[in-house]
């Protein structure tokens, strides 16, 4: 079902285009691997490039801030532009994260909890003030403000919880990922077989897709000494990002999302 074309019910005799892409099997390929390169994007960054973890989070910040005015001045869904802003997001919701647990001395425990506790404050006043909280509505710039903060919060909030479950309780990255990947079978399957509500199944899909695309990640580019296969942040980085790139020219082209 092609939803992209949508009538604003506040706007009686105004056709507004969504300005976020169709759910398919390409917005969820996508969304695994910006997830993927936010994690070991901000390590490359921060490591490799010696731009600390300061530094990596400034420059990351401007240019999400960017990539986002460029997003908010589009009249409709932008593949490019769009995706840009999932990557950059990505990258600077690891970082936030990172920042509290090196910099601050938070603890993983917390935040999660706190990230979890923002995630949901959102999803609350977002459906208060617009009565829906489908990605399908996103037409108006308060909706898409709600939504792209909403989505910060899952990038946190699942960087904090995948090292919490790699890392603090040593479950390795790839166990991690097992599970992470498991969880969103059991969403897919309650949304088919138990008629669990679509809305409420793509947000807790979008949430835990962050943590295991963090777990990949990190299994991916950490050292075998770790846990991990040791592909390093540099070759994984190019993979990825080069894939992001051919799917998301795909998609502009033949407008399959």
């Amino acid at each position: 079902m092609d939803s992209t074309l949508t009538t604003a019910p506040l706007s009686p005799g105004r056709t507004l285009w969504s300005k976020v892409p169709e759910v398919t099997a390409f917005f969820w390929i996508v969304k695994v691997m910006a997830t993927t390169v936010g994690e070991t994007a901000a390590d490359y960054l921060n490591r490799n490039l010696h731009l600390g973890l300061t530094g990596t989070t400034l420059l990351m910040s401007v240019l999400l801030a960017l990539a986002l005015v460029a997003q908010f001045r589009t009249k409709r869904y932008v593949p490019g532009v769009y995706w840009l802003a999932i990557v950059l997001i990505s990258v600077v919701g690891t970082l936030i994260t990172d920042n509290l647990t090196d910099n601050f001395g938070v603890s993983l425990w917390t935040s999660t909890g706190v990230f979890s506790v923002a995630l949901i404050a959102t999803f609350a006043l977002w459906y208060r003030r617009e009565g829906t909280l489908s990605i399908h509505s996103i037409f108006t710039p308060r909706r898409e403000a709600y939504y792209w903060l909403a989505i910060l919060f899952t990038f946190a909030l699942g960087t904090a919880a995948g090292d919490l479950m790699a890392e603090q309780l040593q479950l390795g990255y790839l166990p991690s990922a097992l599970i992470f990947a498991g969880v969103i079978a059991a969403v897919a399957l309650a949304h088919v077989y138990a008629r669990l509500n679509g809305i409420l199944a793509f947000w807790l899909a979008y949430i835990v897709t962050r943590p295991l695309g963090a777990s990949i990640g990190d299994y991916l580019s950490q050292g075998r000494d770790v846990g991990g296969l040791g592909l390093g942040s540099t070759a994984l980085n190019a993979i990825f990002l080069c894939s992001i790139l051919a799917v998301v020219a795909y998609l502009t082209v033949s407008r399959r999302d």
